[in-house]
């Protein structure tokens, strides 16, 4: 952890050691890519409750998420009041609307078209939570004084799909949403203004009329995503 003092490099040995044979990280990579590629966004929830705990735990699996210069600028806000997700809700469809109405632009809208996407985002509500992702493009010491942050897109992207591995290893749906401008959420879930709102995450369990749109079962094979420099 940053620290204003001087801290030194100390090295540890390595705290937490797999050792599996080349055919047990076979097996084990395989399993992995068959449980998340059953990863879906949802958009239809059910009133099922999620107890606070759960969301707790894979919050606390995003923050252990590699970091520039390990600062870990980053902060989780979890709603479950119904009041305060209603209005998430409007001001987010206050957004949208500015967005679908022209703002996008017709290339981006027609890019949305095969997701079914419009202005109505009644999921803000619908899940039991909401978790709202806030970037730190700078911390403060305990007097005051400022300190950058480094790498902070880069280190929140990979935090944030630390949370949606976890949340889907936990049994739950999601979905990420983000309005565009965001601002609105500093304010209203009072963040200081170094914070800078990225992502609201909806979570929980899916209607059992809830689909998916065909085309996000459509992913580019391996061979257009990897190259092999062997």
């Amino acid at each position: 952890m940053f620290a204003r003092e001087h801290v030194e490099y100390k090295a540890l040995d390595l705290p937490d050691r797999s050792d599996l044979s080349d055919g047990e990280m076979l097996s084990e990579s395989k399993a992995f890519y068959e449980k998340m590629k059953r990863r879906h966004t949802v958009r239809e929830y059910s009133e099922r409750p999620v107890a606070r705990e759960v969301i707790e735990e894979c919050i606390r699996t995003a923050g252990t998420a590699p970091s520039g210069a390990n600062h870990q600028p980053w902060h989780f806000v979890a709603i479950s009041d119904p009041a305060f997700k209603k209005r998430v809700r409007e001001a987010s469809e206050e957004e949208e609307r500015k967005f679908y109405e022209g703002g996008a632009g017709d290339e981006w809208l027609k890019a949305l078209e095969p997701i079914g996407t419009n202005d109505h985002k009644p999921h803000l509500e619908e899940a039991p939570w909401l978790i709202v992702v806030f970037s730190q493009k700078w911390g403060y010491f305990e007097d005051g004084d400022r300190f950058k942050n480094y790498y902070v897109p880069e280190s929140t992207g990979i935090a944030c799909g630390f949370l949606l591995a976890a949340l889907h290893h936990a049994g739950l749906v999601s979905l990420t949403h983000t309005p565009n401008p965001m601002k609105f959420l500093t304010a209203m879930l009072g963040r200081p203004a170094h914070e800078k709102p990225i992502m609201i995450i909806a979570v929980g369990h899916p209607r059992k009329d809830a689909s998916v749109p065909s085309v996000a079962k459509m992913k580019k094979p391996l061979n257009e995503i990897m190259t092999l420099a062997e």
